[in-house]
């Protein structure tokens, strides 16, 4: 029983930094890394973006994580397998084909990320009940997004402290590697002792090939004639329509010049406004979110969540609408978006395991992770031209017209009064 019940203060936020930092690694380290390197521009913007690419068609495989093994198995075994990863561009960077032999290597850590992504998912709902999941939602946020923050922060400045001190910039970036490989070690052996044994992450005896193909094929058919797949769908695509441009253009807006409408400030500047006020918003936000769930249930907060994801937006509006702002002024703003996007992201993130319920609930909640990755994707893709037509302050405003999609989706979805309410 003790190994089934373990405190999930002892895993739930250890596995959410582990799934946060390989995703910042390579979607901003890696680049960051390339540059120092002498990568030109063109290339690196375009292989790394190439790296996302397991991220958003990673509910392709999911139903193997379902099929095949524990949750658990997969979730230590890809930790295992992250750390050798890491280890294999330490190994490559000194080399004369450093470009293509670490670029691979960052390859096959995307893919070992993503299914680590959807097997901790999956054991986030097998290892927690209904309340957990409602209360843990804003801790699992908090700690992802810090993993974010450490590989943006301090491992960017360990590589430029071992820069300064060695003087080669290939062996200075290959002992970070060689640090986070043995980092994501010592976070595999951890979990391999502390996650529970839910009785509900079973393995699944697949006798044939044909039965592979054959669950393979059920469980998406099972998800796309799910009662209500159409509501979901556009909740999925929609909800997020006005953070995902504007996410893309806070930082430019932050540090573009004030005579190109931007607020012009320094890089140290961006980095104590979002590396500490935004965080400190953030975890207020997705914390106060999961209570407020977990106390009321998610039908209660849906809505309201909704509305507050437009103070992302109306905070910007006010930056770029007005002169002369203090830094504290925006801290403030900033702190605002950040809290409303905390609290409003925990109801995106509780529909999803709700509507991801069932036999298949890991698969599933992988299809509605791609799903949402889209929706990010696609406007994001867009945002700098829209933009750059509109300038900064009509931009804003237009992002406030598209939250009319995040308020209206809101209203369309139906969940149980009772859903992520303590009981």
């Amino acid at each position: 029983m003790a190994r089934n019940k373990r405190n999930p203060w002892s895993w739930v936020p250890s596995l959410y930094f582990a799934e946060g930092l390989p995703y910042v690694i390579v979607m901003t380290v890696a680049g960051i890394m390339y540059k120092r390197m002498g990568v030109e521009n063109t290339e690196l913007a375009f292989y790394t973006s190439l790296l996302s690419l397991p991220w958003v068609i990673k509910p392709f495989w999911s139903p193997l994580v379902d099929i095949f093994g524990t949750k658990r198995r997969w979730v230590t075994g890809m930790q295992y397998l992250l750390a050798a990863g890491f280890a294999a561009v330490a190994i490559s960077l000194p080399g004369e084909y450093y470009f293509r032999m670490s670029l691979a290597s960052f390859l096959v850590i995307s893919f070992l990320s993503a299914t680590h992504d959807i097997a901790a998912d999956g054991f986030y709902m097998l290892g927690l009940n209904e309340r957990q999941q409602s209360f843990f939602v804003g801790i699992r946020t908090t700690l992802y997004r810090l993993a974010v923050i450490a590989g943006q922060g301090p491992i960017v400045v360990l590589a430029g402290y071992f820069e300064t001190r060695y003087g080669a910039i290939p062996q200075a970036w290959a002992m970070v590697f060689y640090l986070l490989a043995v980092l994501f070690a010592l976070i595999a052996i951890y979990h391999n002792c502390v996650l529970p044994h839910p009785e509900t992450d079973i393995h699944r005896h697949v006798k044939s090939v044909k039965e592979v193909v054959n669950e393979f094929v059920a469980t998406f058919k099972s998800f796309f004639t799910k009662p209500g797949i159409g509501t979901a769908l556009y909740f999925l695509l929609l909800y997020k329509l006005p953070e995902a441009q504007l996410i893309r253009l806070i930082p430019p807006f932050l540090m573009d010049l004030v005579a190109s409408g931007g607020l012009g400030l320094s890089t140290a500047e961006v980095g104590m406004t979002y590396g500490t006020i935004g965080v400190t918003g953030l975890m207020a936000g997705g914390i106060a979110g999961g209570i407020a769930v977990s106390r009321d249930g998610l039908l209660k907060w849906l809505r309201p969540m909704a509305w507050s994801m437009s103070l992302t937006c109306l905070s910007f509006v006010y930056l770029s609408s007005f002169d002369n702002h203090s830094l504290t002024a925006i801290n403030m703003c900033v702190f605002i978006e950040q809290f409303g996007y905390g609290f409003g992201t925990t109801a995106y993130i509780l529909y999803t395991i709700y509507f991801s319920e069932g036999e298949w609930r890991t698969s599933h909640y992988a299809i509605c992770t791609g799903i949402m990755a889209l929706g990010m994707m696609l406007p994001g893709m867009a945002a700098g031209k829209i933009q750059e037509i509109l300038g900064y302050e009509m931009f804003f405003l237009w992002t406030v017209v598209c939250c009319i999609s995040t308020i209206g989706v809101s209203y369309m979805v139906k969940v149980p009064a009772s859903f992520g309410k303590k009981a």
